[in-house]
């Protein structure tokens, strides 16, 4: 006997069928949505400070070999996600029109196109690992260990987007739950995988009693090795998960081609390119935001690194109801529904507004504590804590823009979005702290982000009230 329909999936058949959803079904569903992505945000998040504590116990060199190469990780993760947010979002339209042929056949070419281009960019990896330390400046003593760390994540990238591709997949559907869950178990995974590779065979002694852990002593490169087999491990899980469990994506037992189709790739490159090229200026945009702050000595730059970390614990949640809202709208699109779709994304945004808010009232007077948990420095825990109490202010804000532009995503408006997060970065963050740093040095850049994402709030916000993210949507049907 078959399980009962859980309340999601009853008030998301609701969603796709045109039956009318009351405020309190609309709100609850945003809810259910939002606090297991939410929950995948924040122990993403965990994860990364577990890596950058194990590394950190390594040594100062260690710690500059992976944050030398780290910004062209991104880079690479930023264009890898773009890619599968092209197919993620006509498989969610497919879904909300209950196309569920059609959304398979999405899953098919999404497979076959990420494969292929993950395989480019290991190979990309491969290619440039042992020059890439010394084209960005690195120590000649920190750039072997860099070069390594950087080639062995490399290597893992197709075995990462496969992961990330088969969540995005499920999220599209409105499965919010078993890609956040594993998520967490890949925390776990990591942290234990981590701990035997990173570290040497060590003796410990609690109690009286001596226990022998054993290690592989491989320093950054078991750090790499570690998140990789962890990613690798849960990513078949999840992909397992699409594949054979999925109600609406499952493969098993449906033939069908694996071969891409002209009017997919040119809609998916249509949906993914303005984002790839939003994150690749951002990338430039860190970059030179490094540029301002390197001149202003050590502990502004401990500050500034360590502050960035901890004000990530803030806004995670608000990238979390930022994934409800991109599945919400997406599934209302295609339903066809564009009275919905807006609604939904008002709600989205309220509810990553009122999070985000608490959040900023936390890291407000939590501020120093979260700084001391990541350095014992006098001066950069004080100089962090000064920035964080400004950063706080913006946090609103910063929920309006996240939630608004995975709103957007869901219809697949992403060009305009990207040209106005790329135009705020640039024209106001970039220009006020160059400006301000050699006045109020580190205060003055994080004055000037605080008032950058005080505007692009502002202007996000203007964006969907306009409906103007609609109106394509609106001559269509």
């Amino acid at each position: 006997m078959s399980s009962s329909p859980s309340r999601t999936s009853l008030l998301l058949q609701t969603l796709r069928s045109g039956r009318e959803l009351s405020v309190r079904d609309e709100l609850e569903l945003v809810i259910r949505l939002a606090v297991p992505a939410a929950l995948a945000q924040v122990s993403y998040i965990l994860m990364q400070y577990i890596d950058a504590s194990m590394v950190g116990h390594l040594g100062a060199a260690d710690s500059a070999a992976v944050g030398l190469v780290s910004t062209t990780l991104w880079l690479f993760y930023g264009i890898g996600g773009a890619s599968i947010m092209g197919f993620s979002v006509q498989t969610a339209h497919r879904i909300g029109a209950e196309d569920f042929d059609a959304a398979r056949s999405i899953v098919r070419q999404a497979f076959t196109t990420v494969m292929t281009f993950s395989a480019v960019l290991a190979a990309a990896g491969f290619l440039i690992s042992s020059h890439l330390p010394v084209w960005l400046g690195g120590d000649p003593s920190i750039a072997g260990n860099a070069s390594d760390y950087f080639l062995m994540m490399a290597l893992f990238l197709p075995a990462t987007f496969f992961g990330w591709l088969a969540g995005a997949l499920l999220r599209a559907t409105g499965d919010m739950k078993t890609p956040s869950y594993l998520g967490i178990l890949m925390c776990i995974l990591n942290c234990f995988f981590n701990f035997f590779l990173i570290f040497p065979t060590t003796t410990y002694t609690l109690f009286g009693l001596s226990l022998t852990v054993p290690g592989a002593d491989l320093g950054i490169i078991g750090a790499a090795v570690g998140t990789g087999i962890a990613e690798t491990i849960v990513g078949a899980i999840v992909l397992w998960m699409l594949v054979v469990r999925s109600p609406f994506l499952s493969l098993v037992g449906r033939s069908g081609s694996f071969i891409p189709q002209a009017a997919v790739l040119r809609r998916a490159f249509s949906i993914a390119s303005p984002v790839a090229a939003e994150r690749i200026l951002m990338c430039g945009a860190q970059i030179l935001s490094t540029a301002i702050v390197a001149p202003l000595g050590i502990v502004a730059i401990a500050a500034h690194t360590l502050g960035i970390t901890a004000e990530s614990l803030c806004y995670m949640p608000g990238y979390g109801i930022g994934d409800a809202a991109s599945t919400l709208v997406g599934q209302s699109v295609g339903a066809k529904r564009l009275d919905l779709a807006k609604r939904i994304a008002y709600k989205c945004v309220g509810a990553g507004m009122v999070v985000m808010t608490v959040m900023g009232v936390v890291l407000y007077f939590a501020a120093p504590l979260l700084m001391g948990i990541m350095t014992d420095v006098p001066e950069v825990i004080e100089l962090g804590t000064k920035v964080l109490r400004i950063e706080a202010w913006a946090e609103p804000m910063f929920a309006a823009a996240i939630v608004s532009y995975s709103a957007f995503i869901g219809t697949g408006d992403t060009l305009i979005p990207a040209v106005m997060y790329l135009s705020s970065m640039w024209v106001v963050r970039l220009t006020l702290a160059w400006f301000l740093a050699p006045v109020y040095g580190l205060v003055g850049v994080w004055s000037a982000m605080c008032a950058e994402l005080i505007v692009r709030g502002g202007i996000f916000l203007m964006r969907l009230k306009s409906g103007i993210w609609l109106q394509k949507l609106t001559k269509k049907t």
